[in-house]
């Protein structure tokens, strides 16, 4: 199989923060294998932008640096390399004040795609956006690629929103979420909406529960200071699992249409129920293998921000009342997965009530670390002896089904990117549906603040606080093993 790579319209794209972490591990590498690919033209132009006083080369030594390092050997060469950099410029600039606002203004075409990558510190957000339009430089058909997190609560979400409202249109604002840009969360939706196969069993009435899991065997180190004000709700549950669970729950939009696909997702969000106490589990973890607790390496020895949580929740619509869905996210746990486990009911009937093995059915969507998907389906064990059963996986791994080229699919940063270029923004979140998530999430968070709740600890290495398993376990579920 062929993966087709469909050029894109020529551009001036200019990255905010440009000699930032994000740059140089994602950004960055993320347009170079674009490049390789033969989707970037020519005449396209990537302006880095950052306070420190550099000319052209010595930016352009700095991004062959970040290459280098975060994309393998075997995909990179000289000649590729040399070409990409030739279309790499720098300007010094002061998001706060007025230095190369004008010169940026004199590089900047206006006959091209205008893109404006906001790679820095939310707080500078609004700052940049303003001088960007009092200056004259971004446009009318100009686009803003912001980065999470978009505000805290809903009010500072809220005040974010309108920030940007006062400059640019919503139609202009792409708030990226790269889990969205996975290959598989993609191929979830063509799983749904082009097969016949599973739509019609999409509902409560076939499906038993849902399981969404974010694992990480990382811990906070070197981000303390940043994660003890944010924690996994902020950090990984309002967006990330969030944005998973409409994906999963939303009703089939009229059109793959960008709005029309938000809009299905909007109503998701609405229709969840609030959360009691009973039903989230939050967990700190503790030393181990060699390394520190969450505790070390916060700067408040008494930090009661969540390294882990896990939440049973409920979708109030004709489609998902009576079938929970069960979210859970941490760090330093057994093993670095992401995926959507989704199970189905009992039949209403088994003639082998007497056969033993019998599991249910289950679709597994698995976004790292080998995205794919595969489908645990109940047949005959070979042999003699009577009917025996045995659960076998109907698969679907990229890597076999689309051979080699499945290894140059791109990865969400590269896919994203180049949407905001094509200007579609299916992918990416809309402010009010940003405000919806948090208008969600902040009673919750409310409510532990409120009662002096302190996270359970649970040891590193291991699949988190043991009462995450009384929350599936009390319904007479399991969740299925990170590994």
């Amino acid at each position: 199989m062929v993966v087709r790579v469909i050029p894109v319209d020529p551009f001036d794209l200019v990255i905010f923060g440009g000699t930032g972490d994000l740059a140089r591990r994602k950004i960055f590498p993320g347009l170079y294998r674009r490049f390789q690919a033969g989707q970037i033209p020519a005449e396209a132009r990537i302006i880095g932008a950052a306070r420190g006083e550099h000319d052209d080369d010595e930016f352009r030594g700095m991004i062959a640096e970040s290459i280098a390092e975060f994309v393998p050997e075997a995909r990179r060469d000289a000649d590729s390399l040399g070409a990409f950099l030739q279309r790499l410029f720098y300007i010094a600039i002061d998001a706060r004040g007025e230095q190369g606002w004008a010169q940026l203004k004199q590089t900047m075409r206006i006959d091209v795609v205008q893109a404006y990558y906001f790679s820095v510190a939310p707080a500078l957000f609004g700052d940049i956006a303003e001088r960007l339009t009092s200056h004259g430089i971004a446009g009318p058909e100009a686009r803003i690629v912001v980065e999470k997190p978009f505000g805290r609560d809903l009010a500072s979400a809220r005040a974010l929103n309108a920030t940007l409202a006062l400059h640019f249109a919503e139609g202009q604002i792409y708030r990226i979420d790269h889990y969205l840009g996975k290959e598989t969360v993609q191929n979830l939706m063509a799983v749904r909406f082009a097969n016949i196969l599973f739509e019609p069993l999409w509902k409560s009435e076939y499906i038993d529960h849902v399981q969404i899991t974010v694992a990480e065997t990382v811990g906070v180190d070197g981000r303390g200071a940043y994660y003890d004000k944010s924690g996994a709700m902020r950090d990984m549950v309002q967006n990330h699992l969030m944005q998973l669970l409409c994906l999963i729950a939303m009703e089939p939009p009229y059109h793959f249409d960008p709005d029309a696909v938000r809009d299905e997702k909007l109503k998701v969000i609405r229709a969840l129920d609030p959360v009691p106490s009973h039903d989230i589990v939050r967990g700190q973890y503790l030393a181990g293998s060699g390394e520190g607790g969450y505790l070390e390496h916060s700067e408040n020895p008494q930090s009661r921000t969540e390294s882990y949580i896990a939440l049973k929740v409920a979708i109030s619509n004709w489609r998902w009342k009576g079938t929970p869905f069960y979210l859970r996210t941490g760090k330093r746990l057994r093993a670095r997965a992401s995926e959507i486990a989704v199970t189905f009911r009992e039949p209403p009937h088994s003639i082998f009530d007497d056969a033993e093995g019998w599991r249910e059915n289950v679709l597994v969507i698995r976004l790292q670390p080998d995205e794919g998907m595969h489908l645990m389906v109940m047949i005959k064990e070979p042999g003699p002896g009577g009917m025996r059963l045995t659960q076998v996986p109907l698969d679907m791994s990229f890597a076999e089904a689309l051979g080699p080229e499945a290894e140059d699919v791109p990865d969400a940063y590269e896919r994203l990117i180049m949407d905001v270029i094509r200007g579609n923004q299916t992918l990416f979140m809309r402010g009010d549906e940003v405000e919806a998530a948090w208008a969600w999430t902040d009673p919750i968070i409310e409510g532990w603040e409120e009662r002096s709740d302190r996270p359970q600890p649970y040891d590193a290495g291991t699949s988190g606080p043991e009462d995450a398993l009384m929350l599936m376990h009390r319904d007479g579920r399991r969740w299925r093993e990170i590994r």
